[in-house]
């Protein structure tokens, strides 16, 4: 077994694995490692723990020390210095006429690389335009081409659910996601509909997939609302339960207002007030008891 510390270096990033040392390192901790970057800085979200051989990519490299306020000003001295960098290659790029996007620069915490970050539909020849940034920067510069989901990632934006994107919020890394998990869904195989910011299809199809896999094999479908009513419809009993839709099939089980009505028949036996009885919502709010669709037993 090996001592390590989970270690995040940017925003919902990658957790890297380095080793603690000595350094008494607790979760919030800054830290500043080395990487095959440079000197950077991160933040452990991982306090010290034992993992197998397994789990570690070799060499484990050892955590540098805890980051100081000399690290903290200089990490916010390099911010500012990297959106003047920003500016300037972007002015360099309009000059090269290179058809790419620049979307980040960053300077590593010891300021001996400038780094980058753009997409393109394509290879972009950008020697040029490195020469020119390293003779204006005297440092050296390194141009990072980034795909449409990591793109996507780093500019940030809302979802068609109206809520952050969830690869800038918590996703750490990229899954493969195939079109197979919109067709065990019965999901519209339409692209708008099934495709997030980055164009590509949204990461969280994945999220549900193992709850249909398993109403799959309980009900022999992945949607028990679709199969045929004449078939599969049956009324309730009156003091029986009922199952609301398929997502509440998962162990959730809502009580009729009939049983409501004998539990509040107790209560007022017991405490001597007149209990009231429950009262209806108006409108299309109003509660109605459906019909559920459960498969008949074999052989009726």
């Amino acid at each position: 077994m090996v001592t390590v510390v989970g270690i995040r270096f940017k925003e919902a990033g990658k957790i890297y694995y380095f080793s603690p040392g000595d350094l008494k390192i607790a979760v919030g901790d800054g830290c500043i490692v080395e990487t095959a970057r440079g000197v950077e800085y991160g933040e452990t979200v991982i306090a010290p723990r034992q993992v197998t051989e397994k789990e570690i990519v070799r060499p484990l490299k050892e955590v540098l020390r805890l980051a100081t306020e000399d690290d903290y000003r200089r990490l916010e001295e390099n911010k500012a210095r990297a959106a003047e960098a920003y500016d300037i290659a972007l002015e360099k790029i309009a000059e090269h006429g290179l058809p790419m996007k620049l979307l980040h620069a960053e300077y590593t915490l010891d300021n001996r690389k400038l780094i980058f970050s753009f997409s393109a539909e394509g290879r972009v020849d950008f020697r040029e335009l490195v020469k020119d940034l390293a003779a204006i920067f005297r440092l050296r510069i390194e141009l990072r081409q980034i795909g449409v989901r990591d793109e996507a990632k780093m500019v940030g934006g809302l979802g068609s659910c109206g809520r952050q994107l969830c690869c800038t919020l918590f996703l750490g890394d990229f899954k493969p996601v195939s079109i197979r998990l919109a067709k065990e869904q019965n999901l519209s195989l339409n692209p708008s509909k099934i495709s997030g910011a980055c164009g590509r299809l949204m990461c969280c199809l994945k999220f549900e997939a193992d709850i249909y896999k398993d109403s799959k094999e309980a009900f022999g479908t992945a949607c028990p609302g679709c199969l045929p009513e004449d078939e599969y419809y049956y009324e309730p009993e009156e003091e029986e339960g009922y199952y609301d839709d398929l997502l509440q099939e998962e162990g959730i089980k809502e009580v009729d207002y009939q049983m409501m009505v004998e539990t509040a028949e107790v209560e007022k036996r017991t405490s001597g007030e007149k209990a009231a009885q429950p009262r209806q919502k108006k409108g299309r709010s109003a509660r109605r008891r459906p019909r559920t669709r459960q498969r008949k037993p074999k052989g009726d």
